[in-house]
């Protein structure tokens, strides 16, 4: 059993392509779409496998979307668990305006997941954990049906078997995902909410990933802040990641990808910091490609090794 596995409760067939421009009430003749496996912890696993650290993922699927995310990862060679539902796994489409360079995303829900099925996903999640995984990743959100608090459950488990608990997701799963989660991923948006306050200032930020910390929510908050980095906030200390600089053409999968690389680097033995920067290269990385393209281990290594060397000199 590979050291990583990822848990995506509401999968999605990511579609991607682009138009001259985006108007009402007319055709808008589309190129030729590019298909991939999505949802938070497809995209976490696919992106591991892309760097060539080794992680399987657990989801639902049912309907010609989920078969067509059960082909694309057979042809990327990503290990998964598929649990098989009678509802039709949703699609995304993420539409780039040619003219302008503007990214548009169409999110549509998933369909809503029966008890039964959401017992058969934490039953497999409990045998890999089993099995001797050591980390477990949940990204994204809950599809209708599944309660709020589910991910408190999928805590549980990862304590039940020693394995170290990730956590990515937003809103109300945020909010009642219980206590002793490893390591949380917010954005500030998402700390805000989860705090109950706005954080307008550096110092602000700092006191609320500290704040979740001192409560007990979690080990580890790595708060993603776009342009401005991150922030890395452990009970001892806090410390700020300046952003790579790159021209960014898509943003779609850029914080899955920067999660993959933390949890990769933490699972490879880097010291936490290291592995935080190699988690920004990646999500750096993801924003070079185009459409729902995660990170190329070529890019990520350069900008690493970009990034080893300023530290250096």
């Amino acid at each position: 059993m590979p050291a990583i596995v990822t848990l995506t409760m509401n999968p999605a067939l990511d579609i991607a392509t682009a138009t001259d421009r985006v108007e009402p009430a007319h055709k808008l003749r589309c190129s030729v779409p590019r298909y991939d496996p999505g949802g938070g912890g497809i995209n976490v696993a696919r992106a591991v496998h892309a760097l060539g650290g080794d992680a399987v993922a657990i989801f639902p699927i049912g309907g010609p979307a989920g078969e067509m995310i059960r082909h694309l990862l057979q042809q990327e060679g990503v290990a998964h668990h598929a649990v098989s539902i009678s509802g039709f796994t949703r699609e995304s489409l993420a539409v780039e305006e040619l003219t302008t360079g503007s990214q548009f995303r169409f999110i549509l829900p998933g369909p809503e997941l029966l008890p039964a099925d959401q017992e058969r996903c934490l039953d497999d999640l409990a045998t890999a954990a089993a099995e001797g995984a050591r980390y477990i990743v949940a990204s994204g959100s809950l599809p209708p049906g599944v309660p709020d608090g589910f991910y408190a459950r999928v805590a549980a488990i990862a304590r039940q078997h020693d394995a170290r608990f990730v956590l990515d997701t937003s809103g109300a799963p945020l909010k009642q995902a219980g206590l002793g989660i490893y390591l949380l991923k917010p954005s500030l948006r998402e700390l805000a909410d989860l705090t109950g306050r706005e954080i307008p200032t550096e110092r602000e930020e700092e006191q609320a990933a500290r704040q979740l910390v001192e409560h007990g929510r979690c080990e580890i908050v790595v708060l993603s802040l776009g342009a401005r980095g991150g922030l890395l906030a452990t009970a001892e200390e806090c410390e700020r990641f300046a952003a790579f600089p790159v021209e960014a053409r898509s943003t779609v999968g850029a914080g899955d990808s920067m999660l993959a690389g933390i949890v990769l680097g933490l699972s490879r033995g880097l010291p936490l910091r290291e592995a935080v920067r190699f988690g920004m290269a990646a999500g750096a990385a993801a924003l070079l490609g185009s459409g729902t393209q995660l990170c190329r281990r070529s890019d990520v290594e350069r900008l690493y090794e970009g990034c080893k060397d300023l530290r250096q000199a």
